[in-house]
């Protein structure tokens, strides 16, 4: 693929997309802003538009995944959740979606109707309305099964919005559950490898941890590991507040059967996408009580913190043997199409 044509890794949420964006998206867009709210230029998961004592905020997702059914979910799920988590992340709550679908023609109305269903059955978890859309269908030589996207909206109290930039030195870092468990999923299904494995996505609404932790407070950045992974969230939430991060390898949760494939396939847990977790800077007085929160709250039983914010330029694990390593932000996830 020459450098002037768009490959797939300019939309696999690594540091190719990152140039992409920043040389030719950004570059052609003028009013990236309202009312003095998160921009455009922030490259946040949503933006928000400030009104009175409130602000707005508001995202947008595309999802192209293959296969369209999983182990785990569907198209319809994975594109419910990831834009209510998108908005989750900012501290917002989330109220609405809307929904754009593009089919190709000959797409079995019987599929289309259980994607629906379960789009349906992700937002009633979190109280979140359908409350618009489109649909479009193209011949069957244009397209490929189907294609959703989504546009989030969701409130929160002016000045509480939170950011993916924020991390402070001495913050403790959290996730919320395993890592790796969509990717792996999702590569070793599509593959046909035949794995013995329960393994299954982790794709799931986020809000209801999100809320827990938030009434305990001390929350400072935040952000869902989705394409690249945690590598990349971790790698980016480090690099836009201009601190390092200190990780214990011992204490991140990864799965068995994750390990399994990831070690069959040559593939990083921590460079696949996930779609039902968060990555949080917590105040280290808060963090114990946060994740206490996180645990009671279904999807967040696996919780863990896993280190700290310190002073520094680089995301760096502890290994059980006495080293450590640098964790890089991934060129672009290694399975594609995974959302």
């Amino acid at each position: 693929m020459s450098d002037d044509k768009i490959s797939m890794n300019h939309g696999a949420g690594g540091e190719v997309m990152a140039n992409l964006i920043a040389s030719t998206v950004l570059d052609n867009i003028t009013k990236k802003s309202v009312n003095g709210g998160i921009s455009l230029d922030a490259l946040d998961d949503g933006a928000s538009i400030p009104l009175g004592d409130w602000e707005i905020v508001v995202t947008t997702d595309g999802h192209t995944i293959d296969p369209l059914f999983f182990p785990g979910g569907d198209i319809g799920r994975i594109s419910a959740a990831g834009t209510i988590n998108d908005v989750s992340v900012m501290g917002a709550r989330p109220l609405a979606i809307s929904n754009a679908i593009i089919m190709q023609e000959g797409f079995p109305i019987d599929d289309l109707d259980k994607i629906m269903k379960s789009l349906n059955a992700t937002c009633e978890e979190v109280d979140v309305a359908v409350v618009t859309g489109d649909t479009k269908v193209m011949p069957q030589d244009k397209l490929d099964g189907i294609v959703m996207v989504t546009t989030g909206i969701g409130i929160a109290k002016k000045g509480e919005v939170i950011r993916d930039s924020t991390l402070q030195v001495g913050d403790k870092i959290i996730v919320t559950g395993s890592l790796g468990d969509h990717g792996m999923s999702l590569m070793s299904f599509r593959e046909g490898f035949g794995f013995e494995t329960d393994l299954k996505s982790d794709v799931a609404p986020m809000w209801n941890i999100i809320e827990k932790a938030l009434d305990v407070g001390g929350v400072t950045a935040m952000k869902d590991p989705t394409r690249g992974g945690f590598a990349n969230a971790i790698n980016e939430m480090a690099s836009k507040a201009g601190v390092g991060v200190v990780l214990e390898q011992e204490a991140i949760p990864i799965r068995e059967e994750v390990h399994a494939v990831s070690e069959m396939l040559g593939i990083d847990p921590f460079e696949v996408a996930n779609e039902g977790k968060v990555v949080m800077g917590v105040k280290a007085d808060k963090a114990e009580e946060v994740l206490e929160a996180i645990r009671s709250e279904k999807y967040g039983e696996n919780a863990a913190i896993i280190g700290e914010v310190v002073e520094g330029d680089y995301v760096v694990i502890n290994t059980p043997i006495g080293g450590e390593r640098i964790l890089e932000a991934p060129i672009a996830d290694p399975v594609p199409r995974v959302c």
